[in-house]
């Protein structure tokens, strides 16, 4: 298997860092072909601009997502962007791991969405959900947060912490065609002891190695909808 790892923290000491080292580690001795991305440690750039696309359709006004078609199919899109979509196509595993900052992704890994996930290629048109650019291929998502697990749950104080993450594992990860695995949460990492951090590692390799074993989220199919996108009547 090819496993994409993505990650993004600035400190290579933290605890999300080690989480991706064993990872990496794990995958490795699994068997498994281990390509990584560290983000800030590439200092990949997360600004999506018109400076992305070496050969504009339209020099005057930039639709990003229409560019980025036409950057990928002349051949002119930026080398960096072509470099991660070009791991992301030949991988059967993307592992995206990170810190939850303000209730969602760190900016360089939202720019790294932003930019290679590319309209046409990865989807466009209908080609979304289980029609997506990327189906066939499996995500599992690695957080650290500060909270404690309490504070998430249905009534915590800061609600579902599944609502938080809505907007990356339906709208971006399973929009794409992802099988979307269900994600591994490390709680209140900056304030447990170390015997609870090693028994957190501990549960993060059951989880790695357990991968085969996991059932994939449930997300919509188009299938169960009409050529307009309506539910169809038999669908709830």
């Amino acid at each position: 298997m090819k496993v994409l790892i993505v990650h993004a923290h600035p400190e290579p000491k933290s605890f999300s860092s080690a989480l991706k080292d064993l990872a990496v580690n794990e995958l490795q001795k699994a068997g498994h072909e281990i390509v990584l991305s560290d983000l800030y440690a590439m200092k990949f750039n997360p600004v999506a601009s018109s400076a992305d696309f070496g050969k504009r359709v339209d020099p005057d006004y930039c639709v990003y997502a229409l560019e980025q078609r036409n950057g990928v199919s002349s051949s002119t899109i930026s080398a960096d962007i072509q470099q991660e979509l070009d791991k992301l196509l030949q991988c059967d595993l993307l592992v995206l791991n990170f810190p939850l900052f303000w209730f969602s992704t760190p900016a360089i890994l939202k720019g790294w969405i932003d930019r290679v996930l590319v309209s046409g290629r990865v989807y466009g048109g209908k080609r979304f959900y289980d029609r997506g650019g990327l189906r066939g291929k499996r995500v599992l998502v690695s957080i650290t947060l500060g909270g404690q697990q309490h504070m998430f749950a249905k009534n915590g104080v800061h609600g579902p912490l599944d609502d938080m993450l809505k907007h990356l594992l339906r709208g971006t990860l399973a929009y794409t065609g992802l099988a979307v695995l269900p994600p591994f949460v490390a709680w209140h990492v900056p304030y447990v002891t170390h015997d609870d951090r090693v028994a957190m590692l501990a549960s993060w390799r059951e989880h790695i190695l357990s991968l085969n074993e996991q059932i994939p989220l449930s997300f919509p199919s188009l299938n169960d909808f009409d050529d307009l996108l309506h539910p169809l009547r038999d669908v709830e």
